[in-house]
C-alpha cells in the first residue's frame, strides 16, 4: 500500500517514537485491529490500528485516501495494554 504523510510531521514522528511515518507502508492491514478516531472533528476519517509492523505490534494512525493509498499521521510501538488487547482479540 502507497503511504504518503508530512516530511516536518515525520521528523516529529522520528524524534518522539523513533520511527519514520514512511514504515507504515510495511504495516499488516491484514490482521490488525481498527478503531475509527471520533474523538474530535477531524474534517477527516483517522482510524487507529494495532497490528504488525516487522514482527513487533505498532500502531499507526492514518487516513484512508482510497484503497490503494493513506496518509499516515503517527506510527509508534504498541504499549503494553494495546499488546494486551491484541493478543485477547487474536
Amino acid at each position: 500500500m502507497e503511504v504518503e504523510f508530512d516530511e516536518a510531521k515525520d521528523a516529529t514522528n522520528r524524534s518522539k517514537h523513533g520511527i519514520s511515518l514512511a514504515l507504515s507502508a510495511e504495516f499488516d492491514f491484514d490482521t490488525c485491529l481498527y478503531i475509527v478516531d471520533d474523538s474530535q472533528d477531524y474534517g477527516e476519517i483517522r482510524i487507529i490500528a494495532v497490528g504488525f509492523l516487522r514482527a513487533t505490534l505498532h500502531v499507526p494512525v492514518f487516513s484512508p485516501r482510497n484503497e490503494e493509498k493513506f496518509r499516515a499521521i503517527m506510527l509508534r510501538k504498541a504499549t503494553p495494554h494495546e499488546r494486551k488487547k491484541y493478543a485477547e482479540e487474536f
